[in-house]
């Protein structure tokens, strides 16, 4: 969308500096939401990455320690802390990604405060399956119903308001000449 686009729509310059701003603000909403995106998945190939590096130091570790106790020992503990670390690595990344997706879910319900409102919410039911929370709609229905003041309000669709209007120039609604509307008749009778 570019400014000579809507120049031949026949907006004027206000118009179009207002289309242009929130068109601005929508690109750079898409912007931060993608590069989240973005961090979250590299985020996740770090951490595959150090889990698989780990595996190969421990199994290389491990055919060097064939028949030393002590050392099969401190393997198999060192075998245990990499599970461990393991799960808590998957547990964050589920984490990060039910986080991801409540935000994103909510900048969609229009919710201008996203900390309050999830303060509110039920987080104990609300379970992230695939790409779909569960639980959280119902909650979303009820506080829409109980906390409105917690989400932008809902504008109707105008149908004149996406089409321009055009006004020819000069007096779009002249030649009019009774006495109700010319502001000049009294003054005229005046001194007639």
């Amino acid at each position: 969308m570019n400014r000579e686009f809507l120049k031949g729509l026949g907006l004027d310059d206000a118009a179009i500096d207002k289309v242009m701003a929130e068109h601005g603000k929508t690109l750079n909403e898409t912007k931060e939401k993608a590069d989240k995106a973005d961090s979250l998945e590299s985020q996740i190939a770090d951490y595959k990455q150090q889990l698989a590096d780990r595996d190969t130091q421990l199994q290389e570790l491990g055919e060097k320690a064939k028949g030393n106790e002590d050392l099969t020992a401190q393997i198999d503990d060192l075998k245990q802390q990499n599970e461990a670390t393991k799960s808590d690595y998957e547990q964050k990344l589920q984490q990060q990604a039910f986080d991801h997706k409540l935000e994103n879910t909510l900048s969609g319900a229009k919710v201008k405060n996203s900390k309050a409102l999830k303060a509110l919410l039920d987080m104990d039911t609300i379970k992230l399956d695939g790409d779909t929370l569960k639980g959280l709609d119902d909650q979303l229905k009820n506080l829409k119903e109980s906390d409105a003041y917690l989400f932008e309000p809902e504008k109707e669709a105008d149908p004149d308001q996406n089409t321009p209007s055009f006004v020819n120039p000069g007096n779009p609604q002249g030649g009019s000449s009774s006495a109700e509307t010319d502001p000049f008749a009294a003054k005229v009778a005046k001194y007639n």
